[in-house]
């Protein structure tokens, strides 16, 4: 019980509420883009895209930058190595929480 306790085990790249948020979201679905993130997470661009790209750099997402007509559209997908990581974290937290 107590040795489960251990909150340095939580992956500090999700440990984030806009990241949590983002690792959420996108579990959930196939891809998401960065208009429905930013709408769902209640952030600014500039706050959601330092976020975006700390989990692209961990490999948790990749993103699909397209134009739309002359429009920028960013789209983010949860990879292998996120699920994992998600799913680690998860189970971290379960594990802190029993009792």
């Amino acid at each position: 019980m107590a040795k489960d306790f251990d909150y340095q085990q939580l992956d500090d790249i999700i440990h984030s509420r806009i990241r949590l948020a983002i690792m959420s979201l996108l579990v959930g679905v196939e891809d998401a883009e960065f208009t429905f993130l930013k709408e769902k997470v209640n952030a600014t661009d500039g706050n959601l895209s330092v976020h975006l790209r700390k989990l692209e750099e961990a490999e948790y997402v990749s993103v699909k930058k397209e134009f739309a007509g002359r429009k920028p559209v960013s789209t983010y997908k949860i990879t292998k190595m996120g699920i994992n990581a998600f799913e680690k974290y998860i189970e971290h937290l379960e594990n802190m929480l029993k009792k």
